[in-house]
């Protein structure tokens, strides 16, 4: 194992005192526990957004804290969920009086330990919301879910409930708009290789030089199934078909077209699925009004992409369109 690291053991602390430093003008490092806020004060009236997970697939969350998207998050241990003693301090931070919106990736540690500390949280006088994502199209079940994943959508949520909640929507509003982007989102993913967690030391799961695993989950869970290496058309093909199946959008339908590198493929790589999916989904009868390429939510070093297509309506639209300015997504500022 060769990483740019000095202990796995501290990995994660010295990650996010370098993020900290990085991006000092828009964000507040709490080493302990470790959480990340804005720099700048919620305004009084505005709802809080607070979101988190393991660590390993940065830009996610941390790198959404900022203007038009999360008020703070929660950083785990690698591949591991926060505790509620990390979410709680996170959720009253957030808090200026108008209530808080827990963002929660469809992950077992995720949803018990977000609900342990949303309870304590409204037990102090906090109002709580929860909005569970889970678009992942590829499995029902998995090592870490019960029912499927919250994966690529995740970023979609965020910063369009993000956007809902800087306007001045109420709590249950910029919920609702979560949970409808969330409803109206669907994702599947594709390894080409492995990552390999610090801690561990050795490759999460093998794949042979010509094999890949189609479905695969952010943390490598096994996906629908392992198959020769294709070219990228016919793994565009692979990967969209259970995801328009699924979601069923009529002809003339506008959507969102985001294509999410999973840590370890060039940008280039990224490309040509999008221009291949742009074009599945024009012959579809869709029309792509928005669109996303890059690592957004990423597996250690894994090579691989997922593509998430989202339905969108007006409203939708017009919050995507929306100033932010976070670390890892800014426009219109």
């Amino acid at each position: 194992m060769k990483k740019l690291i000095n202990d796995p053991r501290t990995v994660v602390d010295e990650s996010m005192e370098g993020f900290g430093l990085a991006h000092a003008d828009l964000v507040t490092v709490h080493p302990d526990p470790l959480f990340v806020t804005r720099k700048d004060a919620p305004k009084t009236g505005k709802v809080g957004l607070v979101s988190g997970g393991g660590s390993g697939h940065e830009p996610l969350h941390a790198g959404y804290v900022g203007l038009g998207m999360l008020d703070a998050a929660v950083p785990g241990a690698m591949f591991t969920s926060p505790t509620p003693d990390a979410i709680i301090p996170a959720t009253a931070a957030a808090d200026s009086g108008a209530g808080v919106v827990h963002i929660v990736k469809n992950y077992t540690g995720d949803v018990l330990n977000f609900e342990t500390a949303a309870e304590m949280a409204q037990a102090d006088g906090i109002e709580v919301r929860t909005v569970l994502v889970n678009d992942d199209v590829a499995v029902e079940d998995s090592l870490y879910t019960a029912g499927r994943r919250g994966v690529g959508g995740t970023v979609l949520v965020e910063k369009i409930a993000g956007a809902a909640a800087e306007r001045g929507d109420d709590v249950d509003a910029v919920a609702a708009i979560g949970r409808r982007v969330n409803e109206n989102v669907r994702t599947m993913g594709v390894a080409l290789s492995a990552c390999t967690v610090p801690h561990a030391g050795v490759p999460s799961f093998e794949l042979g030089d010509d094999e890949i695993e189609i479905g695969i989950g952010i943390h490598g869970e096994p996906g629908r199934h392992r198959i020769p290496m294709e070219n990228a058309d016919g793994i565009t093909d692979r990967l969209l078909e259970p995801i328009l199946t699924d979601l069923s959008p009529a002809p003339g339908d506008k959507v969102l077209l985001f294509v999410n590198g999973m840590g370890g493929t060039p940008a280039s790589e990224l490309y040509v699925v999008y221009r291949h999916a742009a074009k599945v989904l024009a012959d579809a009868g869709l029309t792509v009004e928005r669109s996303l390429v890059g690592n957004y939510i990423t597996s250690l070093e894994m090579q691989g992409c997922s593509i998430s297509v989202l339905r969108l309506d007006e409203e939708m639209t017009q919050l995507w369109d929306a100033p932010v300015n976070t670390p890892a997504l800014r426009w219109g500022v």
